[in-house]
């Protein structure tokens, strides 16, 4: 639906020395490890919920140093990194530590397009993790700390002419040393808990800009009064600076409306196609900012109609609905890891693929667990069709369970600047989401990893955004407050509590594991909740697992979440190898089952 524009910016390295960038280490890889090509990394448009025709890549390789934490801008850099793969992956090229004691320096030199001129330049990055300083021609000028979400500069006051721009980026990261969001990185990775990642893991692109341009949006559907509403943010935007949203079914003007940055535009959009994992329509939009006859800035963009609720069944039992309608939520723990990349998929193919495969597994929903993914992966899964639920990823006094005395326990141990700080990137990781169709459920904590004032950070996500459900603590120290009760519970399903005036899930369960030679990320230390010796003794529990489930859900259940998608390091309990290239169960007989376990619900 949507075009991809790719653009390019030559990388002009200030030292010929470094050796010709290859995956470093032994470790296995996934075959689209095979198709890259230095000079075109992640070509994709990276945003395309706000896309503009004009863009320059900025991904490829740079220079980078590891220092000690505090220390000036080295002389000399230590060799290339290909960006924007963090510095410990294999596809990196470099697959080195950094640590909390150091800092990770990276250096190019850039070009600015000729017919940019009179423009102002957005340097943009995806997700840098975790605090990030950025100098143009040797001026800072920006800092940004959260590992998850991107952020730009407008550095058009620093450069110095078109060509030879010097930029530098310096990232630190404590990982689990610190008490900002982290996830499942650890500095020492054992069991559940993966390698660190520092640094830059998603594309760096630059845009030009009018001074007054867009700098986001949000976009929530009313499908009960056939509307769509959108609130448009801009920079320097003054008296007669006017905002027009158009929607489009196929070409065709169907809905718009007028009006100024930050207000709240109603568009009408009668008889509204209704977006569902069944038939996820997308309809394009166009945003333009304009003073009177002149166009300040437009960015091509797409929306959908639908809505996520819950209601009492006929039986009394609170359900989960899409568009009014029971429906039965079901799908994989999906962690987002790649044993090459780490954080970043190697390709826009092989980050579509795992979306894919879900679908192909029968399922109508993915976890995000504890790591949110850059904005094309939400794309795909908007167009493919399949409902997320989004994950804050864990960190300060985090995965432990705390005491069940809660309020005696971990909370209370939190700094002032912890707090902040998960308030922020929370709040940050929702506004990034906020507009993409297939969010259906904000998940601030799992299990009781960082837990702290549940009560309180459910009514505030809740207040942000009351059109998709909220599910405080998935598996955690549970505490009577948002839309969902969710239960963890391995190996197979089970229903130890239920509570009557929400919605009852079962969060977690499975981990059936299977462990294959050739695709193992390391030989001595995989393990799985229950272990099998081949596929078809991993599919026959699995399918006996999703017979148990069946009858769960006739007693409440209005969700399940199988773990999971892919083995993940010493993990071996994935419907596929951590490489992707085996499938460890029998599909067809999955998929059955799957719907079996759905169709109870979405008739």
């Amino acid at each position: 639906m949507k075009k991809q524009l790719i653009a390019g910016c030559l990388i002009l390295l200030s030292s010929g020395a470094f050796a010709q960038w290859k995956p470093a280490g032994d470790k296995i890889k996934t075959a689209w490890a095979e198709q890259i090509n230095p000079k075109s990394v992640l070509p994709e448009y990276p945003r395309p919920l706000m896309e503009r025709a004009d863009w320059s890549n900025l991904n490829g390789e740079w220079e980078y140093a590891i220092t000690p934490r505090g220390a000036h801008e080295p002389a000399s850099f230590q060799g290339t990194i290909l960006v924007p793969f963090a510095v410990e992956s294999s596809l990196s090229g470099v697959q080195k530590e950094v640590g909390d004691r150091n800092e990770l320096w990276y250096k190019r030199t850039f070009d600015v397009p000729a017919n940019w001129k009179n423009k102002n330049v957005m340097l943009n990055f995806g997700g840098v993790d975790w605090q990030t300083d950025v100098f143009v021609n040797d001026i800072l000028i920006g800092s940004h700390k959260g590992g998850f979400t991107p952020f730009s500069f407008d550095i058009t006051p620093y450069l110095k002419g078109n060509k030879g721009q010097k930029l530098v980026v310096r990232v630190w990261d404590p990982t689990d040393r610190g008490f900002q969001p982290h996830g499942k990185q650890v500095t020492r990775p054992n069991g559940i808990w993966y390698t660190p990642v520092t640094g830059i893991w998603q594309t760096v692109w630059m845009e030009p800009v009018n001074p007054t341009y867009i700098t986001n949006f949000k976009a929530i559907s009313d499908i009960d009064n056939n509307t769509l509403n959108v609130t448009v943010d801009a920079n320097n935007a003054g008296a007669g600076d006017i905002v027009n949203v158009s929607v489009f079914d196929n070409g065709k003007l169907v809905g718009s409306a007028k009006g100024l940055a930050g207000k709240s535009l109603r568009v009408a959009v009668e008889n509204p196609k209704l977006w569902s994992p069944e038939s996820p329509f997308l309809y394009d939009m166009k945003i333009t900012l304009s003073n009177g006859s002149k166009t300040l800035d437009q960015v091509d963009s797409y929306t959908a109609m639908r809505k996520i609720s819950s209601k009492r069944d006929a039986n009394g039992i609170m359900r989960i609905q899409l568009n009014n309608k029971d429906y039965f939520n079901y799908g994989p723990l999906d962690q987002g890891w790649w044993p090459d990349g780490l954080y970043t998929a190697p390709t826009d193919e092989a980050l579509l693929y795992d979306i894919k495969k879900t679908k192909d597994f029968g399922f109508n929903m993915i976890r995000k667990h504890i790591k949110v993914e850059p904005a094309r992966w939400y794309y795909h899964c908007d167009k493919e069709g399949i409902l997320v639920w989004q994950d804050m990823p864990s960190g300060d006094l985090g995965n432990a369970w705390g005491p069940h005395t809660y309020g005696g326990g971990n909370d209370k141990n939190r700094s002032k600047e912890s707090v902040e700080t998960y308030y922020k990137e929370w709040d940050d990781i929702m506004n990034f989401c906020m507009s993409n169709p297939c969010i259906a459920v904000w998940v601030p904590f799992n299990e009781a990893w960082g837990q702290f004032d549940t009560e309180k950070v459910a009514e505030w996500t809740k207040k942000k955004d009351a059109s998709r459900l909220v599910n405080p603590a998935s598996g955690g120290n549970h505490r009577a407050c948002g839309d969902i009760l969710d239960l963890h519970n391995y190996p197979g399903p089970d229903m130890f509590l239920y509570d009557a005036e929400r919605v009852n899930v079962l969060g977690e369960y499975g981990g059936i594991g299977l462990a294959l030679d050739g695709h193992l990320w390391a030989n001595d230390r995989n393990w799985g909740y229950i272990q099998f010796k081949n596929s078809d003794e991993v599919t026959a529990e699995y399918v006996k697992y999703a017979k148990s489930l069946e009858n769960f859900v006739k007693r409440g259940f209005s969700g399940a979440v199988y773990t999971q998608t892919t083995d993940v390091e010493g993990e071996v309990n994935g419907l596929m190898t951590y490489d992707r290239k085996v499938i460890k169960v029998n599909e067809a007989e999955v998929k059955k089952a799957n719907q079996n376990v759905i169709n109870l619900l979405n008739k």
